[in-house]
């Protein structure tokens, strides 16, 4: 991780969307992305993405909404 590029980080729990502008998606447990933002994204729509404990994905999200498990989102 670039720790100049990261200003803090919001823990995600539950299943509302949470929004900001976040750089890095970091699970700590098993978890399921139930949608999510991001600008810099091409392709299929970002929904029902899985993530098994230690995976992280990195991009521009402005909004993350979880099904379920347990995230940290690096701040832009």
């Amino acid at each position: 991780m670039d720790w100049s590029y990261s200003i803090g980080f919001e823990y995600i729990s539950d299943d509302v969307a949470h929004t900001g502008r976040f750089h890095e998606i970091y699970a700590i447990e098993t978890t399921i992305i139930a949608s999510a933002v991001i600008e810099n994204q091409t392709g299929n729509t970002f929904t029902a993405v899985p993530l098994a404990t230690g995976d992280s994905i990195k991009g521009v999200f402005t909004s993350v909404t979880l099904t379920s498990g347990k995230v940290i989102a690096y701040k832009i």
